[in-house]
């Protein structure tokens, strides 16, 4: 049996450990900003998710949770003006968030566990509010939320009252083929 030959020139020196070892992060091409900006704003949804959780347990101001989330240095992966969005838009929509979703629920409000909650208002915020983001698009972040904090099994409930709630808000979406 032959030993397989050496690609390198002859002479050449043996490639460096730093060159040979480089990790699949080194190789990868840099995200593009529409990537990065993807990423800030699902971030941004989970700090306003956690943001909700606080205001719902505390009961503090929405403008006091804001300034403390400000501050916090993990702040800085987000975008701050989504976030800041989120949070103002959903607390000062409340009521008629929870109005509007409550004949989906299939059960009262206040036996809604606050992470649902959280992010049965965003979602809904978002459907309502933010029609450049595809309803998809709003669903998937929530699953995804609730899956990650969320009771065993939230994310199911979760996808199902954003996916009918999504029918109303966004019908003509919805019904346009992909």
């Amino acid at each position: 049996m032959t030993e397989p030959s050496d690609p390198r020139p002859e002479g050449s020196a043996p490639r460096k450990d730093a060159d040979a070892g480089k990790s699949a992060r080194a190789r990868r091409p840099r995200s593009t900003p529409e990537q990065r900006a993807r990423h800030a704003r699902s971030f941004a949804r989970r700090r306003a998710m956690q943001a909700l959780y606080s205001w719902q347990i505390t009961g503090a101001h929405p403008k006091d949770i804001l300034a403390e989330f400000r501050d916090d240095e993990e702040h800085a992966k987000a975008d701050a003006e989504y976030f800041r969005e989120l949070l103002i838009g959903v607390t000062g929509d409340r009521e008629a968030l929870d109005a509007r979703m409550e004949p989906y629920l299939g059960r009262p409000l206040d036996q809604l566990d606050p992470v649902e909650h959280a992010l049965l208002w965003l979602g809904q915020w978002e459907l309502a509010e933010r029609f450049e983001v595809p309803y998809r698009v709003v669903i998937n972040e929530a699953v995804d939320l609730a899956k990650r904090y969320g009771a065993e099994q939230s994310h199911r409930y979760i996808n199902g009252v954003l996916d009918r709630l999504s029918a109303d808000l966004r019908g003509p979406e919805r019904s346009t083929p992909r």
